[in-house]
């Protein structure tokens, strides 16, 4: 009871510094991205990218003058309803990141403001904009955004998800409960070497896509347009607000160690997610001999879903 109080105490702690219910500030939050994403990233992404407009981090990540001109657009919109909450985004230095995620007993904002770079680079139309919530060390609000489908996937911590208005639940099966029958999203590039070969040898799924932008990929298995997930290196602003969004949905996540993906650190986290319990518990079974030392019951202990009745 303790933990469901404080959750409660700390939700009407946030709503009441946000100044608005979660209808109005789903509503308003959608026209930031929307708007913003219409302005400083179609038309780049249908004009096309120079190679002037392109850059590389150090570890050769592409960023683009769109990823940084959305979040500072994004950044600028959010400090005009709310000021004293700050915002990490992606492309910020990793000082600045560490100090607003350490800030102690307030809520910040973390931000991707092209979730799937390298796919908008190459004229590939399958990016997104993700911007969660994080306050008391929990995450209570995600929005994903793909621009060229316009379509807003959103969740609030235990009031379900949605996608463009509408209720999502993950759980209800298009295929019996069996990996056969599942198309899986799997990032092979990320994946111990062991695990890598195994899968590309026996597939134990219908069949595998790998599609380039994480908070997407989490919103998609939310939208049951596919199954089974596997990646094996995801940062905070990659499973932030996608990860709540399948939570919200009905679907379960852990890292490969079997615990909550989010646990209030900016680490990097591995990801195992199915869209219904029975098909991630056979999931985790199948990848079993891959993974650190645990059982598969271990995963039924350390991963929470919402069941939308």
């Amino acid at each position: 009871m303790n933990g469901v109080s404080s959750d409660m105490a700390a939700k009407l702690e946030l709503y009441t510094l946000l100044k608005m219910p979660d209808e109005d500030l789903k509503s308003l939050l959608f026209d930031i991205v929307r708007s913003t994403a219409i302005k400083a990233v179609l038309p780049r992404f249908k004009g096309g990218m120079g190679d002037s407009d392109i850059n590389y981090k150090p570890n050769s990540d592409i960023v683009t003058a769109a990823d940084t001109d959305m979040q500072q657009r994004i950044i600028e919109a959010l400090q005009t309803y709310w000021p004293n909450v700050p915002v990490l985004g992606e492309e910020q230095s990793r000082g600045m990141q560490l100090s607003i995620f350490n800030a102690s007993n307030q809520p910040f904002w973390v931000l991707d403001p092209i979730d799937g770079t390298s796919n908008f680079a190459f004229g590939i139309p399958y990016f997104c904009t993700s911007l969660a919530l994080i306050y008391e060390g929990k995450v209570w609000l995600g929005l994903v955004y793909d621009p060229v489908r316009d379509e807003c996937f959103y969740a609030a911590s235990g009031s379900g998800a949605t996608l463009n208005g509408v209720a999502l639940d993950c759980t209800e099966l298009k295929a019996p409960a069996n990996l056969k029958s599942s198309m899986a999203l799997v990032d092979f590039k990320r994946l111990p070497n062991d695990m890598a070969s195994n899968l590309a040898a026996e597939p134990p799924y219908r069949s595998q896509r790998s599609f380039g932008a994480s908070a997407l990929d989490w919103c998609w298995i939310a939208a049951n347009r596919c199954q089974l997930y596997l990646h094996g290196d995801q940062k905070l602003w990659d499973y932030t607000a996608g990860s709540l969004i399948l939570q919200e949905a009905g679907g379960m996540s852990s890292t490969f160690h079997g615990l909550d993906i989010f646990d209030n650190t900016m680490n990097s986290k591995t990801v195992i997610a199915a869209t219904h319990p029975a098909l991630f518990k056979k999931w985790c079974e199948c990848l079993d001999p891959f993974l650190p030392n645990f059982t598969v019951n271990e995963h039924d202990s350390a991963v929470r879903y919402f069941d939308p009745g």
